[in-house]
């Protein structure tokens, strides 16, 4: 299995761009994570799942962390760049064989890009939120989301990764349903986190 991250990765650096600087210290959903820390967090990931999709014996050691003092200056256009750099190393197919490493972990490839794809939905979705613009995944990426946050949810929550399901009917959308798995809470706004 591979998967073109190539939209998501546009979609989530178009909602980058729009970003404007009086929005950084906002919140997101992610739990006590401000607009800036969680940019800092994508650009890290990007590099982050970037190696891992390369086979980079430096993915072993990367991390993403949720420090907004950690946030590069060029943010705007550093970002971008990485996400474009991600999908295109994702989109070799040697990146979905084998195994990978990202974030001192050891995953087969397939789930370390299934994880990746997830990474760039979810906060591409946080972001948006926290910054009233729109994101609308495409529907491949929905599905294989939905399928990782459901799989994953029925677990229960996982440290790091996901928070406690939120309810969602069964009749939402695909995308909706994947929020919910994940820990968010599709109708979540700036002003209900205050």
């Amino acid at each position: 299995m591979s998967i073109d991250l190539t939209p998501t990765a546009h979609a989530v650096a178009a909602v980058v761009s729009g970003i404007t600087d009086d929005q950084l210290g906002h919140p997101t959903p992610c739990a006590a994570t401000t607009v800036a820390a969680l940019l800092d967090h994508l650009h890290g990931l990007a590099r982050a799942f970037r190696l891992a999709a390369e086979k980079d014996p430096e993915a072993v050691d990367s991390t993403a962390s949720l420090v907004a003092e950690h946030l590069a200056p060029d943010w705007r256009t550093a970002i971008p760049a990485r996400l474009d750099a991600l999908a295109a190393a994702w989109r070799d197919p040697a990146a979905w064989a084998g195994t990978a490493h990202a974030g001192g972990l050891e995953m087969p490839a397939e789930v370390a890009g299934t994880v990746t794809l997830d990474e760039l939905v979810l906060h591409g979705w946080d972001l948006a939120v926290a910054t009233g613009q729109r994101f609308e995944p495409d529907d491949d990426a929905v599905a294989v989301v939905l399928a990782f946050t459901e799989a994953t949810a029925a677990g229960g929550p996982t440290e790091g990764l996901f928070g406690p399901a939120v309810a969602v009917p069964d009749r939402a959308p695909a995308f909706e349903r994947a929020l919910g798995f994940s820990g968010r809470d599709p109708r979540w706004t700036p002003v209900t986190a205050a």
